[in-house]
């Protein structure tokens, strides 16, 4: 069953991971632990994001900056990738922790990628170290978005 949510959700304050249901707060550990491992000696702003597939299958990755900027990969491009790469094609949820106390969004080039993914009910999180701060759908987050979809086959 597809949970119903509005296009966008945005907390005043962390939701914890005590409040979370127990999908939300397996995908926000594991985005959590895999933060801790970014690569961001630049920027020094950290980033970790788990991808779950429908059937269950969970995918990690962080952020990882190169000195020569442009070459960089966001968490959320890195998750998908190591997802791509197992031979998955549909995301359910996203979830990304940022270094941010308030709340921080992908960028435009990973809501993007992500769309390339989403599937009808993909749920996108925003996450602070502390907690939940933003849930989106796919729309909610990306708008009137060009997908696959839109291509001819």
């Amino acid at each position: 069953m597809t949970q119903q949510i509005p296009d966008r959700t945005v907390y005043d304050q962390a939701v914890p991971p005590a409040e979370m249901d127990d999908v939300l707060r397996s995908l926000f550990e594991a985005a959590l632990d895999v933060q801790s491992r970014a690569h961001a000696p630049y920027s020094n702003y950290h980033v970790g994001c788990s991808v779950m597939t429908p059937t269950g299958e969970m995918y990690i990755g962080a952020n990882i900056e190169n000195s020569a900027y442009p070459q960089g990969l966001c968490a959320e491009a890195t998750a998908l990738a190591v997802m791509a790469s197992d031979g998955k094609r549909e995301a359910k949820y996203v979830l990304t922790v940022c270094d941010s106390e308030g709340l921080a969004t992908s960028c435009g080039g990973c809501r993007q990628k992500i769309r390339e993914f989403a599937i009808e009910g993909t749920i996108i999180y925003a996450c602070s170290r502390d907690g939940l701060l933003g849930m989106y759908t796919m729309n909610g987050l990306l708008p009137d978005s060009f997908g696959p979809e839109h291509l001819s086959p």
